[in-house]
């Protein structure tokens, strides 16, 4: 590689160029995966994600060509393993010249130094997005021994769009007050959902706190002063409303509570005029069936990413 390139870490004087990069890649990999400055920043603050060890940035002159990012959870999945989310990309005109195989040799280095200081004896789980088909992340990660795991479908629907059923007058708007509850509610409902850990109480408030959640669109089915269903949204693009938790807990299911929150949010997106369009994604192998569930409230699949894998031994602890 050339001695040309320059590496640092991600930091609030980055979030610029960075967002510019994603938003590239947003549209070079078909992904629509947006995001604004502000939005970037505040992910330098997460709760676990120390920018300065676990982000990377590749600087060719003033232009940023490559990122990564790493997120290692702070609960383990259900069967015991430590789960490492890698994140990243390389700018499509640099592409071919080893910045990507150094991004990666540096992340899974660091994800072995975390998980084994975070959950000392935990086998770990390396996973990164595959993309769409074609993308040449998909060589670069199965030739370093991952394979595709799941498949997640992005549906989008339009609002107004088709008719929508009634609301449920006894579907209720998200409020501040019920983070907790919402928060027990979905540790329950996604307990059995693959690569699913449980959410702390300051990552969870943090999430309900950021710039991009929106409780006005955002719904609860309450009864008894339990959460049983909820739909929480997100806004990164001008004019689309993004659905990011959907969840029943495993008591209430089939009872059809998580489609009324759905319903119902979908009429407070159409209300308010300011979306034209709502999406979200979801694991094709959904034990749930929540593909059939949105479908039946009109949303129509746009495209299939696939998320790669890799299981690892638990790491050596540093000496």
């Amino acid at each position: 590689m050339s001695d040309a390139y320059r590496w640092s870490t991600l930091d609030d004087a980055s979030v610029g160029a960075w967002a510019e990069l994603t938003n590239l890649l947003a549209v070079a990999e078909r992904t629509d995966e947006f995001y604004s400055a502000a939005d970037l920043a505040e992910e330098l603050t997460e709760t676990g994600f120390d920018p300065v060890r676990d982000s990377w940035a590749v600087w060719d002159g003033p232009d940023l060509v490559g990122y990564g990012q790493l997120r290692v959870a702070s609960e383990l999945l259900e069967d015991g393993r430590c789960r490492a989310q890698l994140d990243g990309g390389v700018h499509p005109d640099w592409r071919g010249r080893g910045i990507g195989t150094r991004l990666m040799d540096a992340l899974e280095e660091r994800a072995r130094e975390l998980a084994a200081h975070r959950h000392p004896g935990a086998p770990l789980q390396l996973r990164v997005s595959g993309r769409l088909p074609g993308d040449p992340v998909r060589p670069l990660l199965e030739g370093r021994g991952y394979r595709i795991a799941r498949y997640f479908t992005d549906m989008e629907r339009m609002v107004p769009g088709d008719p929508l059923p009634p609301a449920d007058s006894r579907v209720q708007r998200y409020e501040p007050g019920l983070s907790e509850a919402v928060r027990l509610a979905h540790n329950d409902a996604f307990a059995t959902h693959w690569g699913s850990t449980a959410q702390s109480e300051r990552a969870w408030r943090e999430q309900l706190e950021s710039r991009t959640f929106r409780p006005d669109s955002s719904t609860v089915w309450i009864e008894d002063g339990d959460v049983l269903a909820y739909v929480l949204t997100y806004q990164w693009v001008d004019g689309e409303l993004y659905i990011g938790q959907v969840g029943t807990r495993q008591r209430a299911r089939g009872r059809g509570l998580a489609r009324a929150c759905l319903v119902a949010s979908l009429h407070a997106a159409s209300e308010s005029g300011r979306y034209a369009s709502v999406d979200l994604s979801v694991d094709s192998e959904n034990p749930t069936g929540a593909g059939a569930l949105y479908e039946s409230v009109g949303f129509a699949a746009t495209r299939t990413m696939a998320s790669y894998v890799r299981d690892e031994p638990p790491p050596a602890p540093a000496s």
